[in-house]
């Protein structure tokens, strides 16, 4: 299978900013299925709507019948804008720079005995795309960025009894990226004018990695059930190549370089509460480990071996989410649900090309058996993102730093999504 370009700093930098600020934390995806995207992901690791459950923890496996098969998309709107003043080239700004996307989804659940089931999901649990331009004043400090990544994740549950199930599976992660930055085409001072244009600081690079996931569920009783998952890091070493000033001094030259970066390990604990015949109610509280990005160097053995791209110093995150399910007619559910998510960076070290903060999230769905095998899910969440404040400077870096000027800005946005599912049981 052929890998996608990812830029090695986007990974390297992290570099969601939501949704491409993906729209979870750093450069996460929540984005797994239609079906719990309407109820904000809230309660995802106790409950077992369709095949897509194993995504979130494969314990549920065990909750499904028969054969099924569920497949969607999540169609991605990100308006994120950038505003503020470079200390010695004025007053600067980019609109609507994060790009949109569309995450696919594709699930399959097979029971083995009447205890065991076999799962095989093929989704994305990180992803994203930035592009300043090199007409933003304060593109030296980062204008580009992307990381994609795929996963192949095959899974096995088992019901230990009526009330435990556990449930585990192996993560193949192909993941591609780049990162850029670039002297913008409008520098008219000192020694940056003659580099208009050209390329600071961009690399590419792709690898193959693997992980693995572990999961559990109690079902306290018929109308109680706590699940638990747990997702591995997984350490990815970008192999491709860099260029630019900022590597060389002339910027004529590609060299052959890797940079070490890790998918960061995640854990949620959620439950969920049928009411009574018509109404349920799920929460869950999600935790990952961004305090592991603390730096991106990449190693270019041609220029002399390690070379520092940025330092990071992300923090853990952590994301609260509480939904609703209404069963309206033996055909038609109703879904909604309210989520909040925290920042991975303090201010003092958020980036434009990351412009991460703590959203909001409001959201809508719905289901529909057309069929006693056939099942459509749709789902709507509006994200709002709170505005902030970074500042943009090269720290330590002496001559240098002094003419690269600082960034003073802010961020601000929010995002639409949209997706549909569909699921069917043989």
């Amino acid at each position: 299978m052929n890998k996608n370009k990812i830029t090695l700093a986007l990974a390297i930098t992290a570099a969601v900013g939501i949704s491409n600020q993906a729209t979870a934390a750093g450069f996460q995806l929540a984005e797994y299925s239609a079906t719990g995207l309407g109820r904000a992901f809230a309660g995802e690791a106790a409950m077992a709507d369709n095949a897509s459950a194993q995504f979130r923890n494969p314990a549920m496996l065990t909750y499904l019948t028969g054969i099924q098969i569920s497949t969607g998309a999540i169609y991605v709107d990100p308006n994120i804008d950038i505003t503020g003043t470079h200390s010695l080239l004025g007053q600067t700004g980019s609109s609507d720079f994060a790009n949109n996307a569309v995450i696919p989804n594709f699930y399959f659940s097979r029971p083995l005995t009447d205890k065991a089931t076999i799962g095989i999901a093929f989704g994305t649990h990180f992803g994203m795309r930035t592009d300043l331009g090199t007409d933003f004043k304060a593109a030296m400090f980062g204008n580009q960025a992307e990381i994609h990544t795929v996963e192949i994740n095959p899974n096995l549950g088992y019901k230990i009894n009526d009330q435990l199930s556990v449930g585990a599976g192996v993560r193949y992660v192909m993941a591609s990226g780049h990162f850029g930055a670039a002297v913008p085409t409008n520098a008219s001072l000192g020694m940056l004018q003659p580099l208009a244009g050209k390329n600071l600081k961009f690399m590419e690079g792709e690898d193959n990695a693997w992980g693995w996931q572990v999961g559990t569920a109690w079902q306290i009783n018929t109308n109680n059930r706590i699940g638990f998952s747990y997702q591995s890091a997984v350490k990815l070493n970008l192999e491709g190549h860099a260029n630019g000033i900022g590597f060389d001094g002339t910027g004529k030259g590609s060299y052959a370089g890797t940079l070490p970066i890790e998918l960061p390990a995640s854990a949620e604990i959620a439950s969920f509460h049928q009411l009574n015949d018509q109404w349920a109610v799920h929460a869950s509280i999600n935790w990952t480990d961004w305090s592991a990005f603390e730096k991106l160097e990449a190693n270019i053995p041609q220029l002399g071996g390690s070379k520092k791209i940025k330092d990071e110093n992300w923090k853990d995150n952590y994301r609260f989410a509480v939904g609703t399910t209404y069963q309206a007619t033996n055909k038609l559910v109703l879904r909604s649900g309210i989520a909040y998510d925290t920042s991975a960076v303090d201010e003092a070290n958020r980036t434009q090309t990351i412009p991460e903060t703590d959203r909001t999230w409001l959201s809508v769905g719905a289901g529909y058996a057309w069929s006693e095998n056939l099942t459509f899910d749709a789902g709507f969440t509006y994200i709002f993102a709170k505005k902030a404040h970074m500042l943009e400077q090269e720290k330590g870096s002496g001559a240098i730093g002094e003419m690269l000027g600082q960034f003073d800005g802010q961020t601000s946005g929010h995002i639409w999504l949209a997706g549909v599912q569909a699921s069917y049981r043989f």
